[in-house]
């Protein structure tokens, strides 16, 4: 069920029912596993926001306090803390001591401990890194650890204000602040334990929620570091449309604006790369930028401009002479304004001269691309995290949802997505580095990076490669495809040769049906706090396994996903991948195999296969195919329900909304649709509610349509009463069954969103009791379909294929025109599986590879290729059935 509103007040000072003073220092219990703890050698203590704490001003959890002259101690629900004062000393290991229970068992913080079991968080760029190696700076610390505590030390800039409001005047909002300069520490104590899900949820509460990205961010976004001419990107466009290949996202790289024949080893006068920084378009590829850029707003798309911005305002740069004037300099001194973005008159001319005109031409967002210096004007500022507050904050101001595209910049940058993570090694260990890196950002709020999928350098990618990044883009927060200048590395999924352009494209589609389930998982990471892509110990905090399974995370609550990052076995075709599966019954996704956890599994994956596991009774909403985020209502919402155990109730809530701004965070223009699925023997009972909320533009009516894959088809099906038959017209009237993936579909008719509906299957008696025929059903008969092709590939060399191999693979298939003979054709398969792999058996035995011809001389080497091929035709056939789950 969808979360209360959460708390959205921004208040830096403390309730004072909070704060325990003891001379100087001082105390607020902001949780009962959360405090901070500040000495200060002049008593004076700081009440304002800082970059990484906005809001302390929590309900005062219930804590006892003592304070003698010799000691302080508070115990809350879960922390004891004892203070000995010393002599102005600060906090020290003999003074403080903060304790709490792990495991049942006291566990004891001192200041200066060194941390053995922290979880880590992120790192500010993964540029030239090959999968772990070669990280040009470490991965920083986490708030969640194995020891159960973590200590943030806060000793960086302050806000002057909190006047966060998107309403008021850019030129008042909180700027930055020194701290004073008085000796003093300012640390948060949090001690959670394992319970890293609430450490999670209450950092958001003091630091700032993770916003919700405008929905469009999920789809998939098109980028290449390549000097496009508008055609060239016209041509693309047609191109994904052609192939049926949706996108949202045109991210155009630097070569938009002037870059001077790009001979970046000349020098502009701020000492950086000529025409590495630039706002100018270049004229020569864009004739007509405005025009170009509504075109691509027709067709659905939202474009990206890249940027760096490190070597300020060249005298070249079409806004150069009105900038100058506005910074008090004379334009017809030639002289460039140096980039200094943490004065206040500079950062309202950098948005309001430089790139508001973009804006208004139609660039909808900013990649901003930070490489250079590490510090502003501003003593601790980085300028990666002041760009990222900047930027978007002016889209706060403008009333759009904020996005912005950049590097991390440090705690606190949470609240500034998306996460650029840079320019990494087009190799396996890089894909293989990413899903633990993208789901141990989790453990600092930081939800959303988006990786170059396909790597970026040198860019050029075997197919193989480039269809499991994709893949693994698929189970990503950001789908963002991108590579370096090289005319061979190639990114257009139709450019591959088949099975990997069509593997490529129905990964694209997925995508975009799984953007309800995307949007919604987005809106449960801002109300939590805990992002959805995240490591698997959050929800299995006790298994080791969880923390040593560094390729698998959770993608929701219900969904593990662990990537291909391996290359395919050459003699099989497949890839093999070592998982483990915490506590409890799982099912995979792409066979309908049910597993039972802990376990750990070596399972083989053919390429069209990604390892995704689901719960029994994982609801997914899902979408009709759409080119591009919006094209048209979701109509019909889809509900795939894998298959539940008897007795089981399980629910979810799909969300939606206007899109406008930030109106979410006040509940304006929002609507949960709450789903509950029941298991009460056969009977299978869906109840859609009535919508909670609304929305400008929400559908008063929209259709249905329940997937139900891994099951036996029904008896009988009603919607709110009415009884359906079974058809097998794809968009007529009645249920229908796919024999293959064992999948009943039930559509139903546009139903008043008010009303909701009740869709009822029930299926023959005793089904349940036979499901363990069903086990695995749908990833045999596709490896029986995979061993016919291969058999048929080798036509006239193999006569025919085996009748057993096609009988056996056309079981789906008969299943899907009769599904009354279910019952049967399931009962027998397992023996007609035998029989067909067993013809692969004789097969093999009866392929020798020739070495002599008839007459007796050495066989031709065309005839010794040829059997050559066959000997291999049979041997990946027989392995694609040896195999199967």
């Amino acid at each position: 069920m969808a979360q209360a509103a959460p708390d959205s007040g921004i208040n830096p000072v403390a309730n004072s029912a909070a704060v325990v003073s003891a001379g100087d220092v001082r105390f607020t219990v902001l949780t009962p596993q959360l405090i901070r703890l500040e000495s200060s050698a002049d008593g004076h203590f700081v009440d304002d926001a800082s970059f990484i704490f906005l809001n302390r001003n929590l309900p005062v959890p219930a804590f006892q306090k003592k304070i003698t002259a010799r000691e302080v101690t508070i115990d809350t629900a879960d922390l004891h803390l004892v203070y000995r004062p010393g002599d102005g000393e600060g906090f020290t290991a003999q003074n403080l001591g903060i304790t709490l229970k792990l495991d049942g068992h006291p566990v004891t913080w001192h200041p200066g401990m060194a941390t053995t079991g922290n979880l880590l968080g992120t790192t500010r760029t993964l540029d030239g890194a090959q999968g772990a190696e070669h990280l040009r700076e470490p991965i920083g610390q986490g708030l969640v650890s194995r020891e159960g505590w973590a200590v943030v030390d806060d000793n960086g800039p302050l806000f002057d204000s909190v006047a966060f409001s998107t309403t008021h005047d850019a030129t008042t909002q909180p700027w930055v602040k020194p701290r004073p300069a008085t000796e003093r520490s300012d640390l948060y104590f949090f001690g959670y334990g394992h319970d890293y899900k609430a450490a999670l949820g209450d950092y958001v509460r003091v630091a700032g929620r993770i916003p919700l990205p405008p929905r469009f961010a999920f789809g998939a976004w098109w980028s290449r570091y390549w000097a496009y001419t508008d055609q060239e990107l016209r041509d693309l466009v047609n191109g994904f449309h052609e192939n049926n290949l949706p996108l949202d996202v045109f991210v155009i790289d630097m070569d938009w604006h002037k870059t001077f024949g790009r001979h970046f080893d000349e020098q502009d006068a701020s000492g950086h790369s000529k025409g590495w920084s630039g706002y100018s378009w270049d004229n020569t590829l864009f004739p007509d930028p405005k025009d170009f850029l509504t075109e691509l707003h027709d067709q659905g798309l939202k474009v990206t401009l890249n940027l760096h911005p490190a070597s300020g305002v060249q005298p070249w740069e079409t806004a150069y002479p009105e900038f100058a004037r506005k910074m008090g300099m004379d334009p017809a001194s030639g002289k460039y304004v140096p980039f200094d973005l943490t004065n206040r008159t500079y950062a309202l001319n950098y948005m309001d001269l430089l790139h508001h005109p973009l804006e208004r031409e139609g660039v909808d967002f900013w990649w901003l691309d930070w490489q250079q210096e590490g510090k502003t004007q501003v003593a601790g500022v980085n300028p990666t995290w002041w760009l990222n507050y900047i930027h978007f904050t002016d889209q706060e101001h403008e009333g759009k949802r904020p996005l912005l595209f950049h590097r991390w910049g440090g705690l606190g940058n949470h609240r500034y997505q998306i996460g650029f993570s840079g320019d990494t090694v087009s190799v396996w260990d890089s894909l293989a580095f990413q899903p633990w890196f993208t789901a141990t950002a989790a453990n600092v709020g930081y939800a959303y990076w988006s990786h170059d999928i396909g790597g970026h350098m040198p860019g050029k990618v075997d197919p193989e490669l480039y269809a499991r990044w994709i893949q693994f883009g698929i189970f990503s927060p950001i789908l963002r495809t991108h590579t370096t200048k090289n005319p061979e590395a190639e990114r257009r999924v139709w450019a591959y040769p088949e099975p990997f352009s069509d593997v490529m494209r129905s990964a694209f589609q997925l995508r975009y049906a799984m953007q309800p389930y995307l949007y919604t998982e987005g809106r449960r990471t801002y109300d939590t706090g805990v992002a959805f892509d995240r490591p698997l110990y959050y929800d299995y905090p006790e298994a080791a396994e969880a923390y040593t399974s560094k390729n698998e995370y959770m993608f929701g609550d219900n969904m593990l996903v662990a990537p291909v990052t391996t290359p395919a076995n050459t003699q099989t075709g497949l890839s093999t991948e070592h998982i483990w599966l915490p506590k409890g019954e799982w099912i995979e996704w792409s066979t309908g195999a049910h597993l039972h956890g802990p376990v750990a599994v070596d399972r083989s994956y053919a390429i069209e296969q990604l390892p995704v596991f689901v719960k029994p009774g994982t609801i997914l909403p899902m979408q009709p195919p759409m080119l591009y985020t919006g094209q048209k209502p979701v109509d019909p919402l889809i509900l795939t329900v894998f298959p539940l155990a008897d007795g089981q109730t399980v629910s979810y809530s799909v969300y939606e909304d206007s899109g406008h701004a930030e109106d979410y965070q006040k509940n304006v223009g929002t609507a949960w649709t709450d789903v509950k699925v029941q298991q009460h023997g056969e009977e299978l009972t869906v109840k859609v509610a009535p919508v909670r909320g609304s929305y400008d533009g929400m559908p008063r009516q929209r259709r249905l349509e329940l997937r139900l894959p891994g099951d036996f088809p029904p008896e009988s099906v009603t919607v709110n009463g009415t009884p359906l038959t079974f058809t097998l017209k794809s968009n007529g009237p009645g249920w229908r069954f796919d024999g293959n993936t064992l999948t009943t579909t039930v559509p139903t008719e546009a139903i008043d969103v008010q009303n909701g509906a009740t869709i009822t299957v029930r299926r023959a008696a005793g089904s349940l009791g036979r499901r363990k025929q069903l086990d695995g059903f749908a990833g045999r008969v596709e490896r029986l379909r995979m061993a016919y092709d291969q058999l048929s590939a080798d036509y006239p060399t193999t006569a025919a294929v085996p009748d057993t191999v096609t009988a056996a693979m056309q079981t789906g298939d008969r299943i899907g025109y009769h599904p009354e003979t279910a019952a049967a054709e399931l009962r027998d398969f397992a023996k007609h599986y035998a029989e067909a792999l067993a013809a692969t058996d004789r097969m093999i035995a009866d392929s020798k590879p020739a070495t002599k011809s008839v007459s007796g001389a050495p066989a031709a080497p065309a005839d010794a290729d040829r059997d050559r091929q066959h000997q291999q035709r049979i041997e990946h056939a027989h392995a694609d059935l040896t195999a199967a789950p």
